[in-house]
């Protein structure tokens, strides 16, 4: 057996919204450079390809299949939508939870409703590249207008998956970062997951964004590798 294989994952990452882990780079290399080893996990239909619209239970069912039982976990944003409901479902499943500005926290928002008005005007739009960048950024609705169409429905299902996840549920030791410079899941929204979940810690950084490896890169790491080792230890 290589030494690769029996390398001892620390933690487990499931990414946001996004299609390329890239920006991630630089906390992971920290990290490591600190002793703690990470699996960034490839998400279907996002950094893994996939022409399938998922559902929520769809990525529980592959959460748990590719999370061992006993491990430590992160979600940032989406992935800690995915992370809660495993919790929510398997409460006995992981050791601890990150939540790093998390998805999950229903609102019904006028971001909501900007995103299910992308489909009918954003072609308009496409048309014209720069109003088309201006357009997505005024409206926060760029991971929607970005989406291929099967996983426009999968972040559709997402959103409604919000209503009926019960965080009373959430057993699991959990641990919240939250960036008050966030306007993607806005800090109210840590507030009211920290109200919600019988068993969490809160802690807020006044300079991180909703991306706080892209941010603040240095110090998410520094965070993320200190509480790992805390729960190690």
């Amino acid at each position: 057996m290589s030494s690769s294989s029996k390398k001892i994952i620390d933690l487990y990452i499931i990414h946001g919204w996004t299609y390329t882990t890239k920006p991630w780079e630089k906390t992971l290399a920290l990290m490591k450079e600190n002793g703690i080893n990470v699996k960034m996990l490839n998400v279907p239909g996002l950094t893994e390809e996939s022409e399938k619209v998922f559902s929520i239970d769809d990525y529980v069912k592959w959460a748990n299949k590719n999370i061992p039982d006993g491990a430590i976990a992160l979600g940032h944003s989406n992935g800690g939508r995915i992370l809660l409901n495993l919790c929510a479902k398997k409460p006995s499943k992981l050791k601890y939870l990150i939540l790093l500005d998390s998805a999950g926290i229903y609102e019904p928002s006028v971001r909501k409703k900007i995103v299910t008005k992308v489909a009918k005007i954003g072609k308009v739009f496409k048309k014209i590249p720069i109003i088309d960048k201006v357009f997505h950024k005024l409206t926060g609705s760029t991971d929607y207008s970005k989406a291929p169409e099967n996983m426009k429905k999968t972040l559709s299902n997402m959103l409604e998956s919000d209503k009926e996840l019960d965080f009373s549920k959430v057993e699991t030791k959990t641990f919240i970062l939250w960036g008050k410079k966030d306007t993607t899941t806005p800090p109210r929204q840590a507030t009211a997951m920290y109200e919600k979940l019988p068993n969490a810690e809160l802690k807020f950084y006044a300079n991180w964004t909703h991306a706080p490896y892209i941010s603040n890169p240095d110090e998410l790491a520094r965070v993320l590798t200190n509480l790992v080792k805390r729960m190690k230890g």
